[in-house]
């Protein structure tokens, strides 16, 4: 099993994605940050379905980082309740995984 870790989260705009991102990779605690969208998002929130345009991060970082970047992106993140969702990436370009842990 690799060392690295995919966390994925969402942001209202993409200017608040790129900013918690641009923090995120300045301070060590992702290596990259992609950003995607616009996308589409519906969910329950407070005993409501809604429905809300967002955009889509994928945090870059390691299992020695992971628990940083996600409470710095609490701090940074506009919403009361942030996603954070944490995987194991098993396996992958070897030469990029490196890069990952060479750069958090």
């Amino acid at each position: 099993m690799a060392d690295e870790k995919l966390i994925m989260s969402t942001a209202g705009s993409r200017e608040e994605a790129a900013r918690i991102g641009r923090v995120l990779v300045d301070e060590h605690l992702a290596a990259c940050v992609n950003i995607v969208g616009p996308i589409e998002s519906i969910y329950r929130w407070q005993g409501k379905v809604e429905s809300a345009q967002e955009v889509l991060m994928l945090i870059k970082t390691t299992s020695e980082k992971s628990s940083a970047a996600i409470i710095r992106l609490r701090e940074l993140h506009s919403y009361e309740l942030p996603e954070a969702i944490q995987l194991t990436i098993e396996d992958g370009n070897s030469e990029y995984l490196r890069w990952i842990r060479e750069n958090c």
